[in-house]
């Protein structure tokens, strides 16, 4: 029997299966392709999943492999909506900067760091049935002679058409896609300065039209509406059918050839109803589907990731509070809710009808602010989330930015994946829970309060300097004091 049986094997899964494995936990991922995929959905990490990379000791590798495009005035504009304004100043992060990569090398890095760390991954197995009993999971595969598989947990990570959120039978209620978008790569036998020339005049109007180099030598990416393109979403476009639409919006087909691969999405909007149905989880696109605007969904499965490996992980290990494991849900629900409402307020300001475009408008003068303008950004790179621990400090909820120690910088202190007491005093004790929490006496001039005992995740549990006070949050985070019993 395996601990936990991941279905999927994108960045979701991926990202899970690593965070899994370094509490030691054993892990399957099963993957219905038999090769990565070489769509290019995703163009780059947002703050807080480089956070996150820089916290397990990923981040240089992520960084040889992309181009960083600082978030400061003069840098990256055009966050929110598409609307041109320079970045704000303030933003509560070390790393200012979108690290610009595309999908299919963070499914490589992540797939690679997946099986160095011991995670067994087996491509070209679909799942297609799954039952469940006090237990375990059992889980079957489309070749009806292999043996089912039995795991202690599953989690569905297996995009937006979930064949585990089906058999779980949970809604995903929301709107149906209503806007149809093409994506490919090809070469071109344009020039750039035309390209760049027509592509400027386009998008003054038409805010979904876009191409560029994609990274690759003489290939460029293009992104143009499908509107009067076959509808079937299942069929991939042709390459006739792209350069229809390129001429229908820009006048030109730029020369396209040779495609590369050629894709289309909408601009669907659901949420799971649960994210948990006894030992089984969802993350990732399973859990919810969104437009594309921000560059928000890839992000965001690696942050459910983020927040379901170590409480996963505590209850395999034995050490998990009664409540840990729900509040996986309670947590990760409101923060993709938000981003779907964020979306589709980004989709309905791309329109070319006069309300939008009304808004539009205002919300371009509102941006002239800097802290209008900066609260759109933290939304987006989700640096500014709170999850709701009770009353507190202004930090208890949110995540805590790398800041520099007399003895170094705080991520670098995170990737055991343990727990975290950064004790500014002294004078604190995490004896009971030395084995899930490291005790770090240091100081920071970045950090002006006593002490801060931060998750796994790195989201501040408590702060303060009182010992009783402290043990009340190990207790509640952590367990109960003494040796965890695995069961």
């Amino acid at each position: 029997m395996f601990d936990v049986i991941i279905v999927g094997g994108g960045p979701t899964g991926m990202m899970l299966a690593s965070e899994l494995r370094l509490q030691g936990v054993n892990v399957l991922v099963l993957e219905k392709e038999t090769e990565l995929p070489p769509f290019v959905r995703s163009l780059g990490l947002h703050v807080r999943s480089i956070e996150v990379m820089d916290q397990r000791g990923l981040l240089e590798r992520f960084l040889e492999n992309g181009k960083q495009y600082p978030i400061l005035p003069g840098g990256v504009r055009g966050f929110f909506a598409g609307i041109e304004k320079p970045a704000p100043t303030g933003l509560d992060t070390a790393h200012g900067y979108v690290l610009g990569i595309p999908q299919t090398l963070t499914d490589r890095l992540l797939a690679e760091h997946a099986a160095e760390v011991g995670a067994e991954i087996r491509r070209g197995c679909a799942v297609v049935g799954l039952e469940q009993d006090d237990h375990g999971v059992t889980v079957h595969l489309e070749d009806g002679t292999a043996t089912p598989l039995r795991a202690r947990f599953v989690v569905g990570c297996d995009g937006g058409r979930s064949t585990v959120r089906k058999l779980l039978g949970v809604g995903f209620p929301g709107e149906p896609s209503k806007i149809d978008t093409l994506l490919g790569e090809m070469e071109v036998t344009a020039s750039p300065d035309d390209i760049t020339e027509v592509m400027t005049e386009v998008r003054k109007t038409e805010k979904r039209f876009g191409i560029g180099p994609s990274g690759k030598p003489g290939v460029f990416r293009a992104v143009v509406p499908a509107e009067g393109v076959v509808e079937d979403r299942s069929v991939p476009p042709t390459l006739e059918e792209f350069k229809q639409q390129l001429r229908k919006y820009a006048g030109t087909d730029f020369g396209a050839h040779s495609p590369r691969w050629l894709s289309r999405f909408g601009d669907a909007t659901r949420q799971a109803e649960r994210y948990r149905v006894g030992r089984v989880f969802l993350a990732g696109d399973a859990a919810h589907v969104h437009p594309p605007m921000g560059g928000q969904g890839l992000n965001l499965g690696i942050q459910d990731s983020f927040n379901l490996g170590w409480k996963l992980a505590a209850a395999i290990n034995g050490w998990a509070p009664d409540d840990l494991l729900d509040s996986y849900e309670s947590e990760r629900h409101p923060v993709a809710a938000d981003v779907l409402n964020n979306t589709r307020a980004q989709m309905q300001l791309t329109t070319n009808e006069p309300g939008p475009q009304a808004v539009r408008r205002l919300l371009a003068q509102l941006m002239d602010f800097n802290d209008v303008n900066r609260f759109l950004i933290e939304k987006i790179t989700a640096i500014s989330i709170r999850y709701d621990f009770g009353e507190g400090h202004a930090l208890l909820g949110r995540r805590l930015r790398d800041v520099q120690l007399k003895h170094g910088r705080l991520f670098e202190l995170m990737r055991t994946g343990s727990g975290l007491l950064l004790d500014q005093t002294g004078r604190l004790s995490v004896d009971g829970w030395a084995d899930r929490v490291d005790h770090v006496a240091d100081i920071s001039e970045e950090l002006d309060v006593p002490a801060v005992l931060l998750r796994p995740d790195g989201h501040v549990a408590w702060v303060g300097e009182d010992q009783q006070t402290l043990e009340v949050a190990l207790a509640k985070w952590f367990g109960a004091a003494g040796a965890p019993t695995a069961g």
